[in-house]
């Protein structure tokens, strides 16, 4: 078992990286492999819609974006760090995220997928929502805890003093391991589901 942890803050040592260190330390007492990757303060541009993905296999623009594709491949679960400006997640962590899932082809399904929100006060919920629309539309089962994956904190730091945060990071990475494990067993006795052919349409035809 293998998970990737992404920190989308621009501080390597801050609060959100409080929350995935966390859930660090309960994967390695489970025997889980973690790998955390720290993209908040990289230059990461955005998608351009050009499609040369398609045919390359791989995003145009060389950088940290290509270089995790094969480690978002090769792991188990996938968690997502953010911390909240303006009730959204950081804009460099979403263009990170936008090119990640769309210019990777290989199948998703069924890797676990979960998100953590780091704030003063607000916008963790929605930050929360935001996030977990990657995994949904990739067929990722998104891992649960015991609230909404949230910590709380405004100076640097201080989120190692919200108690319930911190549990509920330790519960989150709990059932993710419990989550991904049986998976992989139910993979073994039944594969994975069917996939249909996509139909995509629009509304214009």
């Amino acid at each position: 078992m293998k998970v990737l942890l992404i920190n989308g803050s621009p501080h390597a040592k801050g609060n959100t990286y409080i929350a995935l260190h966390e859930m660090e330390k309960i994967f390695t007492a489970e025997g889980v492999e973690t790998e955390l990757i720290h993209i908040g303060n990289k230059a990461i541009r955005g998608c351009i819609a050009c499609g040369s993905c398609v045919k390359k296999g791989a995003c145009v623009f060389e950088d940290l974006v290509n270089e995790t594709a094969p480690k978002f491949e090769a792991c188990d679960g996938l968690v997502v760090g953010s911390p909240v400006y303006y009730a959204s997640a950081n804009a460099t962590l979403i263009a990170f995220l936008d090119r990640l899932f769309y210019s990777t082809a290989f199948d998703k399904t069924m890797k676990v997928g979960a998100s953590v929100a780091a704030a003063r006060r607000g916008g963790l919920s929605a930050t929360f929502d935001e996030l977990n629309k990657y995994f949904a539309i990739s067929g990722m089962p998104i891992a649960p805890s015991q609230y909404w994956n949230s910590i709380h904190g405004r100076t640097q730091g201080e989120a190692a003093q919200d108690a319930e945060g911190l549990q509920t990071m330790r519960t989150l990475a709990r059932n993710m391991t419990f989550l991904m494990k049986s998976i992989s067993l139910g993979k073994e006795t039944y594969g994975l589901p069917e996939r249909e052919t996509p139909q995509a349409t629009h509304f214009i035809r």
